[in-house]
């Protein structure tokens, strides 16, 4: 049987890494600028996550969810901690689309309402909720299509309104990126997301703050509403939670009551995934991971607005979209091959930044040079 090729981008072989750096089966290092689409968020094989599974695989690899696993509470507890969120409940599951798929699924549910809104260049992952709130007709099948689903302006405040005025009885959540990845590192703005969370409160909406990929504290922030200073009512989670073992989550308000039986997993929460969880939390607070996001970030960011041949640069923290007055593809391709440099793509012009949340200044220069140099071949 042969694979099916997924992501048909990159014909490099990669059999091992360790922190922010990758290798091929040939022994030839890469810096990785793009953390495997935003999974590694504590840097690749990091000790502590490494030590946490061949440990936690010694005494438990599986057991289902039918009786009381301690380490659940444990990562439910550290999740909390590190998040701000002590008082929510979490549901446990395996990826980012499962976690939006439970959270639309649920408000669903609270609300007894049947209409979500979404916004336009979303994408809430590939199972069916899921994808028939993402805004990306390369992903969206026939059988996705649904009239259950309203596609808004981002950033539109008076669209938002007139949408709750007409339909808002019907409404059960809307669900947003604070920074859309896919959708070309688009940021809410502030001010946006607070006029949503009022209009969900007056409406008696939920809001769900997809952080799949602008959470786990790649803004900065654990979750990349925080900035908003405001709090949803659902978030849903994954890639960086794991650090590259599956996992999915939602935070669950104290305000939402789920009955026992109305979200369930099989898989989902088992030893393995709490104890990388576990870790990922552990190491975000020890090593002050979402000061050097920020830190980092910034500087990325500043010095990238100072060159020659660059549009918007875009994101928050190590969250970064640089957009290009040309298609990055061929400059992507000299990165990867000449450079030894992995970064994402958002579209064809903006290239995509979501490094392990650990990187130095000394990564941040080197990638600096070889994009600068790379630019000036294509001026």
């Amino acid at each position: 049987m042969k694979m099916f090729d997924v992501y048909p981008l990159h014909d490099v072989a990669i059999v091992r890494a360790e922190g922010s750096w990758v290798y091929d089966d040939r022994g030839q290092k890469y810096l990785d600028m793009y953390g495997g689409h935003a999974v590694i968020s504590i840097g690749h094989t990091h000790p502590a996550w490494v030590d946490a599974i061949k440990g936690q695989i010694d005494r438990i690899g599986f057991y289902s969810n039918s009786v009381v696993m301690p380490l659940q509470a444990e990562a439910a507890r550290a999740l909390g901690r590190v998040s701000g969120r002590e008082d929510y409940q979490l549901f446990m599951c395996n990826s980012g689309a499962e976690a939006n798929e439970n959270a639309l699924k649920l408000a669903s549910f609270h609300t007894g309402r049947n209409l979500v809104v979404a916004f336009d260049k979303s994408f809430h992952g590939r199972t069916s909720l899921a994808v028939a709130a993402t805004d990306n007709p390369a992903i969206v099948a026939p059988v996705n299509r649904t009239d259950n689903v309203i596609f808004a302006p981002l950033n539109d405040t008076a669209q938002a309104e007139m949408i709750f005025r007409e339909s808002g009885q019907r409404i059960a959540a809307v669900i947003i990126e604070p920074i859309q990845g896919v959708g070309g590192i688009r940021m809410a703005d502030d001010d946006f997301l607070r006029t949503l969370r009022r209009l969900c409160t007056d409406y008696g909406a939920l809001l769900i703050s997809d952080e799949v990929q602008c959470g786990c504290g790649r803004s900065g922030r654990y979750f990349a509403l925080d900035h908003a200073g405001i709090e949803a009512d659902i978030y849903s989670m994954a890639k960086g939670i794991g650090n590259g073992f599956p996992v999915g989550a939602i935070a669950i308000s104290p305000s939402i009551a789920p009955r026992s039986g109305m979200l369930g997993t099989t898989f989902g929460g088992n030893p393995l995934a709490c104890a990388a969880m576990l870790a990922v939390c552990q190491t975000i607070e020890n090593e002050a991971l979402l000061a050097n996001a920020t830190r980092i970030g910034d500087y990325l960011t500043s010095r990238l607005r100072e060159l020659p041949g660059v549009g918007q640069v875009r994101g928050r923290g190590l969250m970064i979209g640089i957009e290009l007055p040309f298609d990055s593809a061929a400059l992507r391709k000299k990165l990867l091959f000449e450079e030894k440099i992995f970064v994402g793509a958002s579209g064809k012009t903006i290239v995509r930044l979501l490094p392990a949340l650990g990187i130095t200044r000394q990564h941040a220069d080197l990638f600096l040079s070889s994009f600068e140099k790379l630019l000036g071949e294509f001026a």
